[in-house]
Formats: C-alpha cells, structure tokens, sequence
C-alpha cells in the first residue's frame, strides 16, 4: 500500500513516544530495595558477563504464553545455567494465571502493588491533579479507549465516516505486525471485541444513572476527531475534564511527548477515583481493576459491551424504550462493580479466562480455602 507523504505524516503524528525507560517512569531505587529479600536485581551486569554481552549478542527466548513454573524449570532455567545471561524479548502474559504456588501468586501481588512506584515527579502530579478534583467532590474516572491507533488497530469502524474507515484501514495497514487480513467490523462488535464510542459511552453513563453534574475525567489518549467525537458527551456531562485542563501547561509539559508516563498519570488518578469505567477491556484496565480490588474493592463497574451493543442497537431501533433499555442495562451490571469475586478458569484456553492481575484473588482475604471457579469453552 503507498502512501503520499501528507499521509504518512498523519499517521506519525498521532503516536506519542513510547521510548521511556523503566526508570523514567518507576522509581527504580525502590523498587530494587523493597524486593531485595525475594529477588537479587540489578542495574546492569558484572564486568565478566557485561564484556561477553558486548562481544556477542545473548541467548535469547520468546516463553511460551501463560507458562507453568514446570514450564520455567525446564526450559530457562538450563538456558540460564548454560549462557550465563538470558534474553526475554517478549514479556507480556508469558506466567500463568492459575495453578501457581500461592507464594508465587503473593510475590506478582507485592511487585505490581508495593515495588513498582511512579517516580517522585508522576507521584506529586497525579496526586495534585486528584486534589484539584477532589476540590468539587466525588469524581469518576473514564477510561474512554477511542484514540486513532485503538480504532486503527481493532478495525472498528462503528459510526466513522468513509473518510475516516479510510484513514484507520490505511494506518492498519502500515505498521508491520498488526492485523493486515480484512476485519469483520460487525462481527467483531457484535462479540463485544470493540470498544465503545463515545456516543455509545453517553448512553451507558445515562443508563447507569451516572448524574449530569458528575464529575468525569477521562483517562486516554487523544480521542480520535476529538471535538466531533465528545460532542455530546461533554453536552451530556457539562465536568468532563481531562489532565490538560485540570493542570497548567508547564505542570505539564515534563510529560508531554511521553505517552507512558502519560498513561502513568492517568493510571494514578485512576486509582483514586470514586468510580472507574473503562470501554474496553485493554491492559491498563485489566491492571486498574485488579489494583482497586486489592487497595480495598473500590467500585469498578465492568462494561459488558456484548450485552451492551446489543441493548444499543435495540434501543436506537426502538424495540426498547429507554426505561427498559436502563433497567437492562442496570441489571446487567448489578454484580460487576470490582467486588469479591473468584476468577474464571479455563484450563485449555488461558486466553479467555480472567486475568490474574485483573483479580489477584490469593492477595485478598475473602477467597482463603474456597475452591475456584472452572469454565469449559
């Protein structure tokens, strides 16, 4: 696919840089100490090891997704005796979510709750940014996923312009590694695999009783056609806020252009909100969910976007009248609001199943010696 120079210029400018170092965004210092007792971490290698890292590249693996500790015993830990140094060049999901020694499970708990800290300067900010909406009482935070890459990269393209399913197909398309084969858009709408649109998102908030004076912050990117698209969700909720304007612009600006810290903001604000709601299931809700349950089961309310498009789609047909439409919509989500519960298990598809950081269950007091909840697909 070609791309004139005017295009490729679009596409480049609605990314941030993600090129932050671990120390940029967590503080490092702390991190290392408050886990020296369980784990030996350090910020770089011993003179023998750095000097072979130099002269030739480590040994390198990608783990299996969703691994045993059998898997690790058996498969690094030969690599790591044998190389010295080894390389995991893909991270992410690579531990099991169940089945794991409960003291395994406790140490991912006090990693992702107590050793990893923001850096002092992402610390103070979100704490001020939290304070100055505290100002106006209860606030609740939105995590609205609709910026252009999201709907670039999900091939949803519920109520965009032809111009605009143009442009998400042609960034799609250009970045190696996302999904280049056609996109069932409806297909994947209809299976709740798309987030919600802000106009999809006002008619939840209303249905949910969320009332027109809240407080809303918005905890994401730059929505995609921002003004079109938030139209009439700030007419809707006239405090819709977001970082940019609750902060000055030089409060601000260490952080711009860096979309992980960012995100490290957002993720902070988010955790101290009266309410959460994101509209998609992505990573950062995943974590926020399972952090709220384990600082005390702050209220999450848990969009089932499945149910939801379709109580969307009969309502603006008008099989549904907006009191059924709500009270739908109510019951529907009466139970998933972040409290006690156990996680779904799926044994031969992990994927599917509840994440572990999502609802770090064995670091919760509520669910010592009850058996677990098992699903066949």
């Amino acid at each position: 696919m070609s791309f004139t120079k005017g295009r490729l210029a679009t596409i480049q400018q609605a990314f941030l840089v993600y090129g932050s170092t671990f120390a940029d965004i967590f503080d490092l210092n702390h991190f290392i100490t408050s886990l020296r007792d369980e784990v030996r971490i350090i910020e770089e290698l011993p003179s023998e090891l750095k000097r072979r890292e130099e002269s030739e590249s480590p040994y390198s693996m990608v783990p299996i997704s969703f691994a045993s500790m059998t898997y690790y015993y058996r498969r690094a830990l030969p690599c790591i005796q044998k190389h010295g140094i080894l390389h995991f060049s893909l991270t992410d999901s690579r531990l099991a979510n169940n089945g794991l020694p409960d003291e395994v499970q406790k140490l991912r708990c006090r990693v992702n709750y107590e050793a990893l800290r923001f850096t002092q300067p992402i610390e103070e900010t979100s704490r001020k940014i939290v304070s100055l909406l505290r100002q106006k009482g209860p606030f609740l935070v939105l995590h609205l996923r609709y910026e252009k890459d999201m709907v670039a990269f999900t091939g949803c393209i519920q109520g965009l312009t032809k111009q605009e399913v143009k442009e998400v197909t042609e960034m799609r398309y250009f970045y190696e590694g996302w999904k280049h084969k056609k996109i069932d858009a409806r297909s994947r709408r209809e299976h709740g695999s798309c987030p919600l649109t802000p106009d999809e998102t006002v008619l939840i908030l209303q249905a949910l009783g969320i009332d027109r004076n809240s407080t809303i912050y918005i905890a994401a990117g730059k929505i995609y056609n921002e003004e079109k698209r938030l139209a009439n969700l700030a007419m809707a909720y006239p405090n819709l806020v977001r970082k940019e304007l609750v902060l000055e612009a030089s409060e601000l600006k260490p952080f711009l252009n860096h979309a992980d810290q960012m995100a490290a903001l957002d993720y902070s604000v988010a955790i101290e909100s009266d309410i959460f709601i994101p509209t998609f299931g992505g990573n950062m809700a995943k974590a926020v969910e399972g952090h709220r349950r384990y600082v005390g089961f702050k209220t999450t309310i848990l969009l089932d976007q499945k149910i939801l498009v379709s109580l969307i789609d009969d309502y603006k047909k008008g099989t549904l009248s907006w009191d059924e439409f709500a009270l739908l919509v109510k019951k529907t989500h009466q139970n998933l609001t972040g409290k006690p519960a156990r996680r779904k298990e799926i044994p031969d598809h992990p994927r599917y199943e509840d994440f572990f950081y999502a609802n770090p269950q064995e670091c919760l007091p509520s669910f010592v010696d009850q058996p677990p909840i098992s699903v066949t697909l």
